[in-house]
């Protein structure tokens, strides 16, 4: 049975280049759909269950590191294996060098025969690994553990941006509009419990109030402190120390009780190795 594989590419002439590099470099992979944005590659990807997807990183709406972040929540694992995953980008070396050391890779732009053929042949190892026989549900388990720990390396690293992030001494204080947004009050970091991105805005929760803040959550979370503030989802940082219970349900799905709130958290299956019992 032939590879499959979708393609996430807003620019045609781009996703034409490549198709037409990987026709040469693997002719036997059959290319089942080519999507313009991340929500037309969210929604392709989950009705084909390709084994390959190359996610343009930068889309209109949905970009390929959120469109990635989606399909790892929403993939039914019970179907089929999680797919391999090469970021496409026009990232200058150092973004590129963070992929090195990962088992997912990266093309960057313009597509150049030699460095696509060392990721097809990756790809090919990849894939007859995870063909070589039926794995028990334990080893499935740790298969798709280390598939996650892959994404959230990538997903971490080309988040951070083209180059070394500097340093910023995590926030103490939050200046946060009230709801209506004629008062703007300033929250001590201490007392937040955790913040939601929602549309515009970002959701700042104490336990007794909600604030509204236009910091986009990836620059916000360089202002954290990384071992008080914990991401358990695309669009939520909880503060670990309020973290009270943590739930599965029928699903499978984690869940979080905070201390002083009353509502469920979503963990994404991204993040759900945060929880797991020692």
């Amino acid at each position: 049975m032939n590879p499959t594989a979708l393609i996430a590419e807003d620019e045609p002439l781009l996703a034409h280049a490549l198709k037409a590099e990987l026709a040469a470099a693997w002719p036997e992979l059959q290319l089942l759909a080519t999507a313009g944005d991340g929500r037309s590659a969210v929604r392709e990807a989950l009705r084909l269950l390709p084994q390959v997807l190359f996610f343009d990183i930068r889309m209109p709406g949905l970009d390929g590191l959120g469109a990635a972040a989606e399909l790892a929540d929403r993939w039914p694992t019970d179907e089929a294996p999680m797919p391999q995953l090469v970021f496409v980008t026009a990232y200058d070396e150092y973004a590129a060098r963070a992929f090195e050391t990962q088992a997912i890779d990266y093309v960057l732009k313009p597509v150049q025969p030699e460095r696509l053929r060392k990721t097809v042949l990756r790809l090919r190892q990849a894939l007859a690994a995870q063909q070589q026989a039926n794995p028990a549900p334990a080893a499935a388990d740790e298969a798709l553990e280390r598939t996650l720990a892959q994404w959230r390396q990538v997903l971490a690293a080309v988040g951070n941006g083209a180059s070394p992030p500097a340093p910023i001494a995590p926030l103490r204080m939050i200046a946060a509009s009230e709801a209506g947004g004629n008062t703007v009050r300033m929250v001590p970091i201490d007392e937040v419990l955790y913040f939601e991105a929602a549309d515009k805005y970002i959701r700042v929760l104490t336990a007794t109030h909600e604030y509204l803040i236009r910091t986009p959550l990836k620059q916000l979370l360089t202002q954290l402190d990384p071992e008080v503030f914990w991401q358990v989802h695309r669009a939520v940082v909880v503060r670990s120390a309020a973290i009270e219970a943590v739930h599965r349900d029928e699903a499978g799905k984690l869940h979080l009780d905070l201390r002083g709130r009353t509502e469920k958290i979503p963990v994404s299956r991204l993040y759900g190795q945060l929880f797991r019992a020692m």
